[in-house]
């Protein structure tokens, strides 16, 4: 099974095709499925701000494309365009409640700071997800 290190150069790689004319802010992110499969994402701006999908969502959607529903990791690095990463770039808000729709609190975040792998799970970042009534 792959481990965080090359989850981290997955990641680095998907940052490579992120189209983020208006932040100018790269980001990648490398979903580790629970078949072993990696799914890469990217951040991919709109001029309409609101059409904007973070790279971490891109990777989701396109696994839960391919029918998959069990996740054990996801890897996100990012920095402006240019710039050699030296700290963490944490999911944001919106990310951290869409991942919670399919995945628990002990799910692995593994982020970069330059010089190796940062890890967190998503109850850490989220600690009181939004649920629907009886959803407990």
């Amino acid at each position: 099974m792959i481990n965080e290190r090359e989850l981290i150069q997955e990641a680095l790689e998907a940052r490579k095709s992120s189209h983020s004319p208006y932040s100018h802010f790269a980001v990648g992110a490398a979903l580790l499925c629970s078949d072993g499969q990696v799914i890469r994402g990217t951040n991919v701006e709109n001029a309409s701000f609101g059409g904007t999908i973070c790279a971490e969502r891109s990777a989701f959607l396109a696994a839960i494309s391919m029918g998959k529903r069990d996740f054990l990791a996801v890897a996100i690095v990012g920095a402006p365009h240019g710039d050699r990463i030296d700290k963490i770039c944490a999911p944001c808000g919106i990310c951290r409640q869409f991942m919670s729709e399919f995945c628990g609190p002990d799910f692995k975040i593994v982020l970069y700071d330059g010089e190796g792998p940062v890890l967190r799970t998503l109850g850490e970042l989220l600690p009181d997800t939004f649920l629907l009534k009886g959803d407990e």
